[in-house]
């Protein structure tokens, strides 16, 4: 979270993201309050003294996602790391998110998923009440772990709906499997009436987001999507497409996706007239929050205030939600947007 919010032009902007793992946000105190509260020994070389996840690659980088998402243990701890971070959300001018989860963790855990889901649903509303921020849930499965607990996950998803879960989706390593391997579970999560994106073009090239395109048609937005800006006639045909990209440049920098900010696709994506919106992915293990996304975007890719204020209504016009839910936060950016305009 930005210690200086309030200090920079991007602050002013009204702000949404779609990407950010709920058990990917959980802030390093609130990760030792969980592991105090269980009785549990923070395991070696998730922290270091200064409260830094640490991780070398992104295979290590899974790994500690995994050892520290298993210090969650009760509905409790769902509801409290999730209030934590829209709290945080709210705090550098978010009013909505998309809240990525795994039941794959949650059966890890032992957990009943109605349990996690009432528990995390809770939250939103009380976030809601609190802080002014509206947000649904995109259920995830994890592409590495396989078929068949793609299956049982999606299987599992379908049978607990809920009003705020909107979305469906894999993430995890792009290698794992092709994107038609998971047809059959994007399926059962179009019949739960669930929209439906994808991790991809993140690891991979653009042949991997023509493919995922081709082999899952009900993929809505591109999960991060950057790898695109290899090939034009590629990023000619999804910006013409309207094909909405969220874009993560904390993550993609310290993941080393671009070997620099400067050379991250985000600018050049704009450029072609992509639908780009902005996310936070997994933010305390790369040192970034929403605002810093925002912040980044103009520093870095050169944007302007009002470019990202047309980012914003991105964000909201792709997100998995209701139409009047859609409305009344739209309402809210215009608002702040005219007062930017007469500032």
């Amino acid at each position: 979270m930005l210690t200086d919010f309030g200090t920079h032009p991007a602050d002013r902007v009204p702000k949404a993201e779609l990407h950010a793992h709920l058990e990917g946000t959980i802030h390093p105190p609130v990760l030792r309050m969980l592991a105090d509260r269980n009785g549990i020994d923070l395991p070696e070389g998730v922290l270091d003294a200064d409260d830094n996840y640490l991780w070398t690659d992104f295979n290590d980088f899974l790994k500690i996602y995994d050892m520290a998402a298993s210090i969650i243990r009760t509905p409790r701890d769902y509801y409290d790391l999730t209030l934590d971070y829209l709290g945080r959300v709210a705090a550098e001018g978010g009013l909505y998110v998309e809240i990525l989860t795994s039941p794959d963790h949650v059966f890890d855990l032992g957990m009943g998923l109605q349990d996690q889901l009432d528990a995390v649903v809770e939250a939103i509303d009380h976030a809601r009440a609190q802080f002014g921020v509206e947000t649904r849930i995109s259920q995830t499965i994890v592409r590495h772990y396989g078929l068949e607990r793609s299956l049982a996950a999606a299987d599992a998803i379908a049978a607990h709906p809920h009003p705020y879960v909107t979305g469906f989706q894999m993430a995890g390593a792009e290698d794992a499997y092709r994107p038609g391997d998971f047809r059959p579970a994007y399926d059962i999560a179009v019949q739960a009436g669930l929209r439906c994106t994808a991790h991809t073009g993140e690891w991979l090239g653009p042949a991997s987001i023509r493919e995922t395109l081709e082999a899952l048609p009900m993929v809505e937005r591109l999960g991060h999507g950057v790898r695109a800006i290899h090939d034009p006639a590629l990023v000619a045909e999804l910006a013409e497409r309207r094909i909405p990209f969220e874009v993560c440049p904390g993550s993609n920098v310290a993941l080393s996706v671009f070997e620099s900010p400067e050379q991250h696709a985000l600018r050049g994506l704009w450029e072609a007239g992509c639908v780009i919106t902005l996310a936070s992915d997994d933010p305390p293990y790369f040192h970034t929050s929403l605002g810093a996304e925002y912040r980044f975007a103009m520093d870095v890719a050169g944007l302007s205030v009002a470019d990202l204020f047309d980012i914003t209504r991105n964000a909201l016009n792709a997100g998995f939600m209701d139409a009047g839910t859609r409305e009344s936060l739209l309402q809210r950016v215009e608002a702040e947007a005219e007062a930017e305009a007469n500032a």
